[in-house]
């Protein structure tokens, strides 16, 4: 079952990467919104997420987006995202891609 998770979890990472904010030209995942990933034995996946702000005003639009495409993994039978906002969001939290096209670096 570990492997299978991995595998599951690998694939949740190559969908985040797939979901953007509308307002910012870099995937979820690469900006660090991304907090937590758990997979359960019946295949239930839980994402702990943040925003770049608080007031986000895609903040729906952004998890709607991930649950629907997270539910449509074949090895997933359900997705909850759950908004959090500790730890508070901040550049450091981006990969290293994000940060060059984003020109921080």
């Amino acid at each position: 079952m570990e492997t299978q998770r991995f595998t599951i979890e690998e694939n949740i990472v190559k969908m985040l990467k797939t979901v953007y904010d509308p307002e910012i030209p870099v995937n979820v995942y690469d900006l660090g919104l991304i907090y937590k990933i758990d997979v359960d034995d019946q295949r239930d996946v839980t994402i702990d997420m943040t925003l770049t702000a608080p007031n986000c005003p895609a903040a729906d639009f952004i998890m709607e987006d991930i649950r629907q495409k997270i539910e449509s993994i074949d090895e997933v039978k359900s997705a909850t995202i759950n908004l959090v906002f500790e730890p508070e969001w901040d550049k450091d939290m981006m990969s290293e891609e994000a940060k060059l096209e984003l020109g921080f670096l």
